[in-house]
């Protein structure tokens, strides 16, 4: 049995610009975090000749090629796994809630199943399995940020394209700074749950045809830059307010970003104390960032409590994905 486990992000600046309508033309940057919330994936092996998948629903089939999951599928091919097989998955956050989970679920099955064949692939070398299947075989609208915080963990500033390039440096900041910054931020639900694809691909046809999309997503590619140039100073209070101004240029890149309820919370977030805010991931729904200062926390809090707002405090997760767990047979195996 083999359980493998890896961290949800958060895009702390230039989240977007990964997406290949941008990044493929100018290239992208994004400063991301991981976080101490995590995707689990156990694999094991199955006594039955078949294989069993369990996410939200159950899945029992004769051969990896009969499973509907289309990553579970793309992922038991490219491991050359066909049968015997059980895989199991539980998350810590709900799906759809902008914070990678897809991407995040990508690397921990494929860090399963490459240990279950007595592999130990590198980071890179997840993240970059996890983009081929998602991005080149599924053909999902999405960029290579997710997959990449998922396996390297920690603060990173990551540059992309040309083409299918990803650097990964991870930030330097003076001592605190980084945790200062986790305690100022806080994760407040929308209530609202939405596929990440449905406005990824709206937002890539605005990218390549609308000229206003285009000059939001060069302005938030330049403040993911002043992102890490701040936390590298050490600089957080003036994170809120470059994150208010983040929100603003995003929501210009497509109208399905937000909506008159997202707006209320954004709204309803600034008059309880906070400096600025986001939605996380793609938008639409999920999870909105707030950054509130530590004099207007008490006050931010009791007013999400009063709106009965499902609010998570923020620390950042140092490791990438990990085998957190390993139990061998034991005793002979029957031929």
């Amino acid at each position: 049995m083999i359980l493998a486990t890896a961290p949800l992000r958060l895009s702390l600046g230039g989240g977007g610009t990964d997406l290949p309508a941008y990044a493929s033309r100018f290239g992208g940057f994004v400063v991301s975090a991981a976080i101490d919330r995590f995707v689990h994936v156990v694999v094991n092996p199955r006594f039955q000749r078949s294989v069993r998948i369990a996410y939200a629903r159950t899945e029992i089939v004769a051969r990896s090629a009969d499973v509907e999951h289309p990553i579970v599928r793309e992922a038991l091919a490219a491991t050359g796994i066909e049968s015997s097989i059980e895989v199991v998955s539980i998350a810590d956050l709900p799906a759809n809630s902008g914070l990678g989970s897809s991407s995040t679920f990508t690397v921990a099955l494929l860090a399963a199943l490459r240990a279950h064949r007595g592999e130990s692939p590198t980071p890179r070398a997840l993240a970059e399995e996890a983009c081929a299947i998602e991005i080149d075989r599924l053909g999902e609208p999405i960029g290579r940020q997710d997959q990449f915080v998922a396996a390297f963990g920690g603060v990173v500033a990551m540059t992309f394209g040309p083409g299918a390039e990803v650097g990964v440096e991870k930030v330097v900041a003076p001592p605190g700074t980084l945790e200062r910054l986790a305690s100022a931020l806080f994760l407040v639900h929308t209530g609202i749950e939405r596929p990440a694809r449905v406005v990824l691909a709206e937002q890539g046809r605005a990218i390549a045809h609308d000229e206003q999309a285009l000059l939001a997503m060069r302005r938030i590619e330049g403040i993911g830059r002043e992102v890490a140039r701040s936390l590298g100073r050490g600089d957080v209070d003036a994170y809120g307010e470059i994150l208010h101004e983040h929100w603003e240029h995003k929501r210009r890149t497509t109208s399905a970003m937000s909506d008159p309820a997202i707006d209320a919370l954004y709204d309803e977030g600034r008059r309880a104390g906070a400096t600025g805010g986001k939605l996380v991931g793609a938008g639409g729904g999920g999870f909105v960032l707030f950054h509130v200062p530590e004099p207007r926390r008490e006050a931010f809090l009791a007013a999400m409590r009063e709106r009965e707002r499902r609010v998570l405090a923020v620390r950042f997760e140092a490791e990438g994905v990990r085998i957190a767990a390993r139990q061998e047979r034991k005793g002979p195996d029957d031929e």
